[in-house]
């Protein structure tokens, strides 16, 4: 039936479900073939979560989250990844940290800043794939 249950003390000692997953891994890894499986399939659904929230950012939604989720998922066997997601999260946390420290117009600005940048990827991304003027059509409804 593949993987055998780790023992209950086993399990309480080496925390439960996280060290049946961690033995697992060392399992897969104990072979040439499991490593570089491993790291293919880690490579391949990092990669897809890193492309796929870059594609949303623009959007609504969690871009950045699944940008910096896939880079995790990378950084669990890639050390390349791991100092992207370290540079990233450094300069998220300083720019953040700098926003907090200013007064509100400056907030007002930097947030609509994000908005107007957002709108034109937008206004870009349908105008080239699908072939619609947003602002054209905008002023056609509005006249």
């Amino acid at each position: 039936m593949g993987v055998s249950r780790v023992s209950t003390a086993e399990n309480s000692r080496t925390g439960g479900e996280e060290g049946e997953r961690q033995g697992l891994l060392d399992r897969v890894r104990a072979t040439p073939a499991g490593r570089l499986t491993l790291r293919i399939v880690i490579g391949v659904i990092g990669t897809a979560l890193v492309v796929g929230g870059l594609i949303m950012v623009p959007f609504p939604g969690p871009g950045w989250l699944v940008v910096f989720t896939g880079l995790a998922v990378l950084a669990t066997e890639f050390a390349w990844a791991s100092r992207v997601l370290e540079f990233a999260k450094h300069w998220v946390r300083r720019a953040t940290d700098w926003l907090k420290r200013q007064n509100w117009f400056v907030r007002i600005v930097a947030g609509a800043l994000t908005l107007a940048c957002a709108a034109a990827i937008v206004w870009v991304s349908v105008r080239l794939t699908l072939g619609i003027d947003l602002i054209q059509k905008a002023r056609e409804l509005l006249s």
